[in-house]
């Protein structure tokens, strides 16, 4: 297997180098099945918080990455999904015009709950450098959550913002923050308490040491 500092050619298709990488998980949703109602309030009120997070990391230089589901499509494709939330009369429009990505994110797609597993996504965050993530998105206790714990294995540092994940019930939200902060230890401060200029500004500092302590 060639490694990321071997591959010139994988390397410069991925421009970006930075300590820390801002995740969103399931937000382009046309959020058009069975119950969707309830998640989908409860989304539209982290919605307003998570682009003005987004905007705020794409200033200091942090690049983000949407991971969506595939829905179980294997021909699934994000552009398309994109624009079917942009452009059809969904529900998941006001979201989807909050959050749509520009050209210089990146995406993946997932076919089960973490972000993790059968994805490319470990490999993009080693060309990128990232020891610390910032999790945002739905459901906070399951595909938010199974991410996390499998960020945690892999040793990254995590932050997850208490305002910028949403789940079917705020009971299950909190459930999910208090075990995310207590067994994986993350951060979870409001997401107004993130200062990402002086993330990078320490990050570069210590030449590659994590932005963010552990507690």
């Amino acid at each position: 297997m060639v490694s990321p500092a071997n591959n010139q050619d994988l390397h410069g298709n991925v421009p970006d180098d930075s300590s820390v990488v801002l995740i969103l998980i399931d937000l382009i949703n046309d959020f058009e099945f069975d119950g969707a109602d309830p998640m989908f309030t409860n989304t539209l009120a982290i919605a307003q918080p998570i682009a003005k997070l987004k905007k705020n990391a794409k200033a200091a230089g942090i690049p983000v990455i949407y991971v969506n589901d595939n829905f179980g499509k294997w021909q699934s494709d994000f552009r398309k999904l994109v624009d079917h939330c942009l452009k059809d009369n969904v529900k998941g429009r006001p979201i989807a015009q909050l959050l749509r990505p520009d050209e210089r994110d990146y995406f993946v797609l997932k076919p089960k709950h973490s972000a993790f597993y059968s994805t490319s996504l470990d490999l993009l965050l080693r060309y990128l450098k990232a020891d610390t993530l910032i999790l945002t998105g739905i459901a906070g206790n399951i595909c938010v959550l199974f991410t996390a714990s499998d960020a945690y294995m892999r040793d990254f540092n995590l932050l997850v913002p208490q305002d910028c994940i949403a789940s079917e019930t705020e009971a299950d939200n909190q459930h999910a923050l208090a075990y995310m902060a207590k067994v994986l230890k993350a951060d979870t401060r409001p997401s107004t308490d993130i200062d990402f200029k002086t993330m990078a500004r320490q990050a570069l500092m210590s030449h590659g040491a994590p932005a963010v302590p552990r507690k």
